[in-house]
Parts: C-alpha cells; sequence; structure tokens
C-alpha cells in the first residue's frame, strides 16, 4: 500500500500480507506516513467505497475520502460527480507503482524478513524522491 502526492511522490508505504482487503490498510498506511501532516484528500479506486471507512477517515483524521461507488452498492451514493472528479489523477499513483517497479529486488520478494523488504521499498523510494529534484 502507497500514498502518494498530487505529484506522485511518496508519502506513505506500507507492507502486509496480501490476504487482508484494502479497506483494512488505509490507517494504517496513513499512520506510516513519512510526515506528521496527513493528506488532506485520499484518493482510492472501487474497492476503497466503504462508507464506515469514509465516516472513520472524516471523523478521526479530518480526510476526505474520494472513491466511485461499486456497480452492486445497494445504499443511495454519498458523492456526486464534483469530488470524482479529481478520481481522474488517480494515474499518477500508477506512475509511482510503475517507477517503483524498475528496481526488481522490489518486484520479486527474495526477503525472508519483512523488515528487511520493507527497507528495500524505502530505499527506492528515496530513490524515486532523489530522481526529481
Amino acid at each position: 500500500m502507497a500514498i502518494t502526492d498530487a505529484h506522485g511522490l511518496p508519502i506513505s508505504v506500507c507492507i502486509t500480507s496480501a490476504s487482508p482487503h484494502e479497506v483494512t490498510l488505509v490507517e494504517q498506511t496513513v499512520d506510516a506516513s513519512f510526515f506528521a501532516d496527513a493528506p488532506g484528500r485520499l484518493i482510492g479506486d472501487k474497492a476503497y467505497d466503504s462508507d464506515p471507512l469514509d465516516e472513520r477517515l472524516l471523523k478521526e483524521r479530518n480526510i476526505e475520502l474520494i472513491a466511485p461507488h461499486k456497480v452492486n452498492r445497494v445504499k443511495p451514493a454519498t458523492q456526486d460527480g464534483r469530488p470524482l472528479r479529481r478520481y481522474r489523477r488517480r494515474w499518477r499513483i500508477e506512475r509511482f507503482f510503475a517507477w517503483l517497479h524498475n528496481f526488481r529486488r522490489i518486484v520479486t520478494r527474495y526477503d525472508y524478513y519483512s523488515l528487511n523488504y520493507l527497507g528495500f521499498v524505502q530505499l527506492g523510494c528515496l530513490v524515486i524522491l532523489l530522481r526529481q529534484f
């Protein structure tokens, strides 16, 4: 899981098992931020369409969650088209993952210990940041 800024530069990176759903990992990723301030908005894909998560982030952390609704959503829509215009900029997080996949050691996890792997992911984020400046 990763959070980037508006330019696609990493703000937060978190690694976990592949089995838990992404909605349960959002708050853990926000806590693992490289900076003291949390972002004002989070843009996610349809997997982040969760009303309890949206309420928790807004109440506890003052973070607006922008995610399109799932097709099979039963409850009424909570977002109109205005915030969803920002969803078009989601390609920047995908670009960050493309940059991160330039490092073969990160694409295929060779490390037995998760802390070693996290260290290499953070090192890759550092290289990405240094390339941009």
